[in-house]
Order: C-alpha cells, then structure tokens, then sequence
C-alpha cells in the first residue's frame, strides 16, 4: 500500500551545526530510489510501506551505527487508492488557492 511520511531523522551530543550528519541521512534516503523532497525540517518520502520503513530505518541507523544518539518525528499518510500524493497534495492545494477558495468571507 502507497504511504507518504514526513520523516526528520537528527543526531544529538554532535555540537550545534548538524548539515554534515543530516546530509548523510539525507544522502540514504535519496539513494533509495523512492520519491523525494527534502525540506529546511523534514524529508518527504513516498512508496510501498514496506520499502518506505525500510529505508526510514537505514537512514536513522547510518548514524546510529556510528554510537550517534539519533531521534525520529514521523508522520504518515496512509491513503488506499491514491498514488502520487507527494506531488497531488500541492497541486490540489495550489488550485484551490487559484480559486479564492482560502479566503474567508
């Protein structure tokens, strides 16, 4: 089943500038070959749960692995029948703000 999740994988104890071990992180889950998007927060991830999990867990073990402290925020969006949702749910929303249908009143 087709799953989108938001997921922030970050070190702790590693000083105040963590761009080098968040690129590594990163650099996993682009490997994956699953759909992407990297953010100033978060990294959208979407594909098969299974394969999406699979590489949620090698992305926070590349530095667990080396006896980094790491913590995971997750979300997940599990929508059965809906493919694509990484880039519709933009689209949607940009059209519905095209439309006026933000404003109030």
């Amino acid at each position: 089943m087709n799953v989108l999740v938001a997921v922030a994988i970050a070190p702790f104890g590693v000083g105040d500038e963590l761009s080098e071990e968040v690129a590594q992180v990163v650099s996993v889950i682009r490997a994956s070959g699953l759909r992407t998007r990297t953010t100033a927060m978060f990294t959208e991830i979407e594909g098969e749960w299974d394969e999406v999990m699979a590489c949620v867990r090698e992305a926070t073990f590349v530095l667990a692995r080396k006896g980094i402290r790491t913590e995971v925020v997750l979300k997940a969006d599990v929508r059965p029948g809906y493919a694509n949702t990484i880039d519709g749910k933009l689209e949607r929303l940009e059209r519905a703000l095209a439309e006026g249908k933000g404003h109030e009143g």
